[in-house]
């Protein structure tokens, strides 16, 4: 499958994000997953995964608060 998912893990407590977010991956194969998560620990553990799936990594900060992931392969 190729696409765009979009995962809004804010507000969840480790591990649930990275969670979230290898589940979005698997099912996705490759295109573009965005995560949404609420804190720099979240943000590290999601991309320490997506790099190991050998995923691509980048970041910003959300103006809503918070940190918005743009993992692609």
């Amino acid at each position: 499958m190729t696409g765009k998912i979009l995962v809004d893990a804010r507000g969840l407590s480790c591990p649930q994000p990275v969670l979230e977010t290898k589940s979005a991956l698997e099912s996705a194969g490759s295109g573009t997953v965005e995560v949404l998560v609420d804190t720099v620990t979240s943000r590290e553990n999601v991309l320490r995964l997506a790099g190991r799936l050998n995923w691509k990594g980048t970041w910003e900060e959300s103006e809503q608060g918070g940190f918005r992931l743009t993992l692609e392969r």
